[in-house]
């Protein structure tokens, strides 16, 4: 994960019929179309390689564009990669009819490359026709080409009722939202709480981009704020949310905030097989993992192949051209595909010893980089026609 993905990551406080419904959502595995020439992979072998990397088509799920210029874009082209622009409602990024506005300036440029997700304000959630205005501008985004919406954790870690307990995601106000998403089979991307090293002492954190990161922003290290919610609690309010609406095309962003133990983010898979993961700024903890018993986490991709969506959560501010932004982000994307896809060991910053490769097989790359994005964003990465 990138320094500037772990700032998007953590920012201020204070700021069954169905299972043929469920194909056509993407949601139920189907078999892979035959592969067009320009997706043509490498005859021989199990696995793909290093050489592989800029051969292969990939998607990259989760990415915060805040600048219109298209110079990223063709650049990642070259690497055959595509992306997902998610729209935040984050006070250190842009206002969000700006980020709207770059993405789909992005998304009209280069439609086979770049597809995005609207998002809304919470802050108004109790007042009166805040639903109303809610439904209205993911309308518009959907109809301005917008693939699913995003729910941010601010609701769970400072939104605030008057009597200033903090509201949580399972909160009443927000039911008829997501109701009204599951009806019409938008997927909605869920970034509840925070990694579980936000509440541990710095100590006992698993990483090091964690443990630099709340060293100096003690103000967002959940450990030193008893006052607030727990991860447990997080987690019981997201799963709450999901429970009520079981038809909800729910995707957890960050691993759905249970990085830190695979078991745990298979229990979660278990319990609703409806929901997905992206593995944005959590592969550090894999990583970790796989220090620790390589051949679970190995057993976890493969078992939950269909599943799992790549993302980074890098973050472009508006002043940061595209090249700078390649800079950044395609040694990430190639130590990524190095773990991935190599048993090779080499070092990596989250860690302080060398972490050994899954050397995934090919179809679960390909699955994990672009097939399940694919699947559950039908309509993304298509050109104008």
């Amino acid at each position: 994960m990138t320094r500037t993905s772990l700032r998007a990551a953590m920012p201020a406080l204070h700021a069954a019929t169905l299972i043929a419904a469920l194909a056509a959502a993407g949601f139920v595995a189907r078999p892979a179309a035959a592969a067009t020439p320009s997706d043509a992979k490498p005859a021989t072998g199990a696995r793909y390689t290093m050489a592989d990397f800029d051969k292969v088509t990939k998607i990259d799920a989760h990415v915060h564009l805040h600048n219109a210029d298209p110079a990223f874009i063709d650049a990642a082209r070259k690497l055959r990669f595509k992306v997902l622009t998610i729209n935040v409602d984050y006070p250190d990024f842009p206002p969000l009819d700006d980020q709207q506005r770059v993405a789909i300036a992005l998304r009209q440029a280069a439609p086979a490359d770049v597809a995005w997700a609207v998002s809304f304000s919470s802050e108004t959630s109790d007042q009166p026709g805040w639903l109303a205005a809610t439904e209205r501008r993911i309308d518009a985004g959907l109809k301005a080409g917008a693939i699913g919406v995003k729910v941010w954790k601010n609701i769970g870690m400072s939104i605030r009722k008057p009597d200033g307990t903090l509201v949580m995601i399972d909160d009443a106000r927000f039911s008829p939202l997501f109701s009204w998403l599951a009806r019409r089979g938008i997927p909605l991307l869920g970034h509840q709480g925070e990694p579980h090293n936000c509440w541990l002492p710095l100590d006992k954190m698993t990483v090091n981009n964690d443990r630099e990161y709340f060293a100096h922003h003690p103000q967002y290290h959940m450990a030193l704020h008893p006052e607030m919610p727990s991860w447990e609690d997080q987690m019981a309010a997201r799963d709450r949310m999901v429970a009520a609406h079981p038809t909800l095309r729910f995707i957890g962003m960050h691993m759905a905030s249970l990085e830190r133990d695979v078991d745990e983010l298979a229990a979660f898979l278990d319990r609703f097989p409806l929901a997905k993961v992206d593995l944005a700024a959590r592969i550090g903890q894999l990583q970790y993992q796989s220090q620790q018993d390589r051949e679970k986490v190995r057993r976890f991709m493969v078992k939950y192949q269909d599943r799992l969506m790549y993302g980074t959560d890098v973050s472009q501010p508006p002043q940061q051209s595209g090249a700078e932004l390649l800079r950044e982000v395609e040694p990430v994307w190639r130590m990524h595909w190095r773990y991935f896809n190599t048993e090779e060991s080499f070092k990596v910053d989250d860690l302080d010893q060398p972490v050994q490769g899954l050397g995934l097989p090919r179809a679960v790359v390909d699955k994990l980089y672009h097939l399940n994005a694919e699947r559950s964003f039908p309509t993304a990465w298509k050109a104008a026609r």
